[in-house]
């Protein structure tokens, strides 16, 4: 196995959160979207700015969550989704996946597990992340 394999195969490694229920169960409480209506075609990972650095495209969240694997709240990707709702605008079955990432983060934050720390970034990472990846990173941590 390459290390990009490696890498990408990383968020299977931790303990996923302990759910009472399933993440569908999670995500109704949190939000409305129909993510059963997802055919798997990619035009939310082919107009994502940040799939490139994603351990999981959009559409492989949608579907780890419809396959009830915990795991995927171990992802990178749910915390590196900037909420610009490229997805969202492309998607052709109108699914909000912008809302269904935020959901995830929100189960996980629920749980008290936060692994984003903006006091931990050095002064070279604040100069090259993009100013949308820092709002976004508020917004998750203010609620």
């Amino acid at each position: 196995m390459s290390a990009a394999s490696k890498e990408k195969t990383h968020h299977t490694e931790k303990e996923a959160p302990r759910l009472s229920g399933s993440l569908i169960d999670e995500l109704d409480g949190l939000c409305d979207e129909n993510i059963f209506g997802c055919y798997q075609c990619g035009t939310c990972a082919a107009g994502c700015p940040f799939v490139e650095e994603m351990d999981l495209t959009p559409d492989e969240v949608l579907r780890f969550v419809i396959l009830d694997k915990k795991e995927v709240l171990n992802s990178e990707t749910i915390w590196l989704c900037s909420s610009c709702f490229a997805c969202a605008e492309r998607c052709p079955r109108d699914i909000n996946i912008t809302v269904v990432m935020e959901a995830l983060r929100q189960i996980i934050l629920r749980k008290s597990i936060d692994e984003t720390k903006i006091e931990n970034l050095t002064e070279d990472e604040k100069r090259k992340i993009p100013q949308i990846a820092f709002v976004s990173l508020f917004r998750k941590n203010i609620g």
